[in-house]
């Protein structure tokens, strides 16, 4: 199931369990200092996030046999999903500040095409490069972050 075999799945199922932990850690952390403006957009970003990532941690038990589901679909569900919500993230938090407003946009607009990208790829090598468009773009909202407002 790697894309291009430079990930085994079972390390793609460690990730995922350990990100559902982590993202329940962090809004179980942050809850109350998540409530308004940018801060709270993104904490239902993570709200959304954890039955996508947990998606993820079924697709790859299924994939294994160790769930009677088809993995295809949960594993698309956890893929899209860590695709399209940053990129509503993205967009929003793009219409709630005046610096670097154009980097979020871009940030966003990435991972749109990015998962147009991923759906429509003929080949492995297509597919990374569409998941590299994602990168480069959710990278570009998080280096809007740290640049803040």
């Amino acid at each position: 199931m790697p894309v291009l075999g430079a990930v085994g799945t079972h390390a793609l199922f460690v990730a995922h369990v350990v990100m559902s932990v982590l993202l329940v850690a962090f809004l179980v952390g942050s809850w109350s200092e998540m409530g308004s403006g940018a801060l709270r957009v993104w904490k239902l970003v993570i709200l959304a996030g954890t039955p996508v990532t947990l998606a993820g941690v079924a697709g790859f038990l299924a994939l294994d046999g160790a769930l009677a589901l088809p993995a295809g679909p949960l594993l698309s569900i956890a893929l899209y999903g860590w695709i399209l919500l940053p990129a509503a993230g993205l967009a929003d938090t793009g219409r709630r500040v005046e610096r670097a407003a154009r980097a979020y946009d871009v940030g966003a607009a990435c991972c749109v095409v990015g998962a147009g990208g991923v759906a429509v790829a003929p080949s492995p090598t297509a597919t990374a490069a569409a998941l590299g468009v994602v990168g480069v773009g959710q990278t570009v909202g998080i280096v809007a972050a740290t640049v803040g407002e």
